[in-house]
């Protein structure tokens, strides 16, 4: 680590560079708390969420599904019904939902705040100094909140094709007959769904044996199941090869990682959705000596500090979680800790990390999936309930998926959360809560819950754990003494 001469004076106590929902919730907080703060981004405000990832693609998602509601007509009580769509008019609306949300987002707004806002590419002089658009800014502290793009594999040919990624498919305006989705992580499964209810033929290739392979087998297989029924062809256990166009069509050579049979997929676009890769270069850091990890992220202490002592990061390149949520949650301990270190300093708490990927069913999770327990050596006990047993559920066609709740042992002590179905990313909220405060399955039990809800099966779930571990003692005792008093 290199040595810097420190300045007697700082024109700013923090310097954000990015401004996705890392960067500017740290320069939120700086602001709130009278900080001379600067926020510095080279591209869009709003950061990815806003402009490729989260908004985009959940305006899309909703165009989907309604025009899906129409296909499922029959579950409704109707006889049939269509819809007259354009997909270009589908693609605009997605961009309007878009510019609605970015005044939330926008250098009008965090100017208003107190942030000095710098439109124009950062670069880290020294730990105390940035420049940007010409200026140095000196500065006690440094926040890197600059995110992460998508990865691209070294496949032969892939800048041949003319590959789309979550940054760019949103440029769409002609729809692909054949859509090829290489990865079947949330944001393949996500827009592969939503292109194929579009009117797409969609194929996703993944390595793994499910989609969504950081879930649980149980949790997965409902989900390709619904692939399945709605005509999403699925090559597990492959990985891309080669690229290639003959006579105009555009090919990839696949191969089973476990036979070596070689297969060929057609399509017009592909889509790769391999993940996201942290942007750590080109701006300074790895001139100054800042440490960076295998994966490709900053590697940074309990406290949000990578080596430098007062450069913090937060977010998609720091890691270890690529949520919204999680770098807005990071971004607090960030700010606050570099604001106010050495007098108080916080560790970030990752006791509870939710997560929802937005395919029809949803899948949320919250804590460890059985896969984690057993990776981690953990004891625990699984409660499920069916979601097809709720009368909201059953009452709105939607009478599918399940809660799957894994505890401590003989306690009602949560550990972990799956739910699947319909609106899960908004029951587990309860559960989240649990965990965050130590609320266990009896407590849930025992609140009230609205009739008739989705969110009532977390009360089922709660009762079916409570059954599992009735007191058979007790009861023994309790059923002579109803007798006796008969």
């Amino acid at each position: 680590m290199k040595a810097f001469r420190k300045p007697r004076h700082f024109e700013y106590n923090l310097v954000v560079i990015g401004a996705g929902s890392a960067g500017l919730v740290s320069a939120y907080i700086a602001a709130a708390v009278k900080a001379k703060v600067a926020l510095i981004e080279k591209h869009k405000m709003g950061g990815d969420c806003l402009n490729t990832g989260c908004v985009p693609s959940k305006a899309l998602i909703r165009s989907a599904k309604m025009l899906n509601y129409t296909r499922r007509a029959r579950d409704f009580g109707f006889k049939n019904a269509t819809v007259e769509f354009d997909f270009a008019s589908v693609m605009e609306r997605v961009q309007s939902v878009i510019q609605k949300v970015e005044p939330h987002d926008s250098v009008e707004r965090y100017t208003q705040l107190g942030v000095d806002c710098y439109e124009g590419e950062a670069k880290v002089l020294s730990p105390y100094e940035v420049q940007v658009n010409g200026k140095t800014l000196t500065t006690r502290n440094i926040v890197v909140a600059t995110g992460a793009r998508p990865l691209v594999p070294p496949i032969e040919g892939v800048e041949e094709v003319d590959y789309l990624t979550s940054d760019t498919v949103w440029e769409l305006r002609q729809q692909p007959k054949k859509l090829l989705v290489l990865g079947g992580g949330p944001i393949g499964c996500e827009l592969a769904q939503a292109f194929h209810r579009l009117g797409s033929e969609v194929t996703i290739v993944d390595r793994s044996s499910n989609v969504l392979s950081r879930e649980d087998d149980d949790i997965s297989q409902w989900v390709m199941q619904r692939f399945n029924a709605e005509g999403i062809k699925l090559l597990a256990n492959y990985q891309g090869e080669k690229f290639s166009i003959n006579q105009g069509q555009k090919t990839l050579l696949c191969k089973h990682k476990h036979t070596g049979e070689q297969i060929s997929v057609a399509f017009d676009q592909v889509l790769i959705a391999l993940g996201r890769r942290a942007n750590v270069s080109g701006f300074g850091l790895q001139e100054l000596g800042v440490t960076i990890r295998d994966n490709g992220t900053l590697a940074v202490d309990a406290f949000l500090r990578t080596n430098y002592h007062n450069i913090y990061a937060c977010g998609d390149v720091a890691g270890p979680y690529q949520f919204t949520h999680t770098a807005a949650h990071q971004a607090w301990y960030a700010a606050v800790n570099a604001l106010f270190s050495p007098f108080k300093k916080f560790k970030a708490n990752y006791s509870a990390i939710p997560w929802a990927t937005f395919t029809d069913p949803e899948v949320a999770r919250v804590g460890l999936s059985e896969k984690d327990a057993r990776r981690q050596g953990i004891a625990y006990e699984v409660i499920t309930y069916g979601i097809d047993d709720l009368d909201r559920a059953i009452a709105d066609s939607e009478d599918h998926g399940m809660v799957k709740v894994l505890t401590v042992p003989g306690k009602d002590k949560i550990l972990g959360v799956c739910i699947v179905g319909a609106h899960a990313s908004d029951i587990i909220a309860e559960y989240v809560l649990a965990m965050t405060h130590g609320i266990g399955l009896n407590k849930i039990l025992g609140t009230i819950h609205i009739y008739p809800t989705l969110a009532e099966a977390n009360k089922y779930a709660a009762g079916n754990w409570k059954k599992a571990h009735k007191p058979e003692t007790l009861l023994r005792w309790v059923e002579k003494f109803h007798a006796w008093r008969r």
